[in-house]
């Protein structure tokens, strides 16, 4: 009862005392008198260190980490560049070139004649060419004709071996201007790709340069197999056209007229 009777005389005090520090000199102290009843709404700022530092620090973390999530999409970005760049095709492509190195030198392999280059001809013509001069059947037509048929055979195989190998000689400059340009465009590769395709098309003139030695290997020595088959059956014919010669009839000498009287 008490507290309720002054409660209006205190709110009329502190109105009287708003006014009077309004009304005062602002050189004048304000004296506030405390009252036993506090306002109803009262604001408070209160600054605390401790909670204040640990926000910052908090802040300080969380900014750590975006900037660790951006340098992480960076190097996620590069590495797809790179991928992007190990995926990238050689743009210098040979093989066409190449191939066409091999056909050149397939189709003068296909021009040899007679003893070319297939194992059942060689077998056929051979024993029809080389062998069986004893045989009674034969007329020395016959073996005059088998003698030039191996002349021809071999000159053909000789003519053929220089061919190949200047075809081979001829690719010698071709090889040194692939080889140039591919080494140049795996030395510039962007990517593993790149360098891969390169170092394959690299192999593929060294193997069209095995190929042209391998073809003028071939080509020589079928030449130097047939010219040594040649001599072998010229020999082996002479001994049967003599054998004939000196089992026939006895040769008898004759006078001969050779001019005129």
């Amino acid at each position: 009862m008490r507290n309720s009777a002054r409660s209006p005389y205190t709110r009329v005090l502190a109105c009287a005392v708003s006014a009077s520090a309004i009304l005062l000199p602002v050189t004048l102290p304000l004296v506030v008198i405390p009252f036993g009843a506090a306002p109803a709404l009262a604001w408070k700022i209160v600054y605390d260190p401790t909670n204040y530092s640990q926000n910052l620090l908090s802040a300080a973390r969380a900014l750590e980490q975006i900037n660790n999530q951006v340098t992480s999409l960076a190097n996620e970005a590069q590495m797809l560049i790179n991928q992007a760049k190990n995926l990238t095709s050689l743009p210098t492509s040979l093989l066409s070139k190449i191939e066409g190195n091999f056909s050149e030198m397939k189709s003068l392999l296909d021009e040899a004649d007679q003893l070319a280059y297939n194992v059942q001809t060689i077998e056929t013509q051979f024993n029809a060419s080389y062998r069986d001069f004893a045989t009674s059947d034969r007329t020395a037509s016959q073996l005059v004709s088998s003698a030039q048929q191996r002349w021809q055979q071999s000159v053909s195989a000789l003519e053929h071996s220089l061919k190949v190998g200047a075809v081979a000689v001829g690719n010698i400059e071709g090889t040194r201007a692939q080889t140039s340009e591919l080494v140049s465009a795996s030395q510039s590769s962007v990517g593993v790709l790149q360098a891969t395709q390169a170092g394959n098309q690299l192999l593929a003139v060294q193997a069209r340069q095995i190929s042209d030695l391998t073809a003028m290997l071939a080509a020589q020595g079928r030449a130097s197999a047939l010219e040594q088959a040649r001599q072998a059956a010229a020999q082996e014919q002479a001994r049967e056209q003599f054998s004939r010669f000196m089992s026939g009839t006895a040769y008898s000498s004759s006078s001969v007229r050779m001019f005129h009287d």
